[in-house]
């Protein structure tokens, strides 16, 4: 889609991404409830947010500091459960290097996997055109302040949010909602379906090690399919080998 100029773009973002934003909205409530009962201060749980930007993170990071685990150890956990952002970080640096500093810094911030998942596909077809970067600018924003505002209101109306609602099973589903409609070749389902089985598989990793190990085993997959795709039929012959044959 041809952008006349970079608010277009940018609001044509913010559009692609309010579809997304129900299934945001419960984690963010799920997240400040748990800080506010654990007993931070609305404070300390709005700072926390703002520094973590990583719901997965932010609430196994919860947990720990809960059960009394040492710091470098809370901070060394998050860490490990946010190493996909260096994949996606690796795969959209061919289309956003060339941006100065003053776009690169808040636009690395602001990574999330919807976001992600919204552009990437996007930016290796060229439809985006010169303004590529201020489309994932517009889906950032709009899922930074979601998350923001739904951690905002866990911490303020938590306490008046029935139990019975179980917001927890709004989460998967959020990602559900991402996963399906960029299935779209022989590569991506490959990635899916080994992701999913090593999920299920080492769900019981210490350090939420089976996040990091079936990401790693889904986009092995996806590039092992996607190059004999595209390589030549292993058995085919080359001319000069085969004039050497005759």
């Amino acid at each position: 889609m041809p952008y006349r100029t970079g608010m277009d773009a940018f609001m044509h973002g913010v559009r692609t991404l309010l579809p997304l934003t129900p299934g945001v909205i419960p984690f963010g409530l799920v997240t400040g409830v748990m800080a506010i009962g654990m007993g931070l201060s609305p404070g300390t749980t709005l700072g926390m947010t703002l520094l973590f930007y990583s719901g997965s993170a932010q609430m196994v990071a919860l947990q720990l500091l809960h059960n009394g685990v040492l710091p470098a150890a809370i901070v060394l956990t998050a860490l490990i459960i946010n190493l996909r952002f260096i994949m996606y970080s690796a795969s959209l640096a061919p289309y956003l290097h060339q941006l100065p500093r003053r776009w690169t810094w808040p636009l690395s911030y602001m990574l999330s996997d919807q976001s992600y998942a919204l552009c990437v596909l996007k930016f290796s077809s060229g439809e985006l055109g010169r303004f590529a970067h201020y489309f994932y600018a517009g889906t950032a924003f709009s899922m930074w302040l979601a998350w923001q505002l739904s951690v905002l209101a866990g911490v303020y109306l938590g306490a008046s949010i029935p139990d019975t609602w179980n917001l927890g099973f709004a989460i998967p589903l959020s990602f559900l909602a991402l996963l399906i409609p960029n299935l779209r070749s022989a590569a991506t389902l490959a990635a899916a379906a080994v992701g999913g089985l090593l999920a299920v598989l080492a769900i019981k990793l210490p350090y939420n090690l089976g996040l990091v190990t079936a990401s790693m085993g889904g986009v092995i997959a996806g590039v092992m399919i996607e190059s004999l795709r595209k390589s030549p039929a292993s058995t085919a012959l080359s001319p000069d080998v085969e004039r050497e044959l005759q």
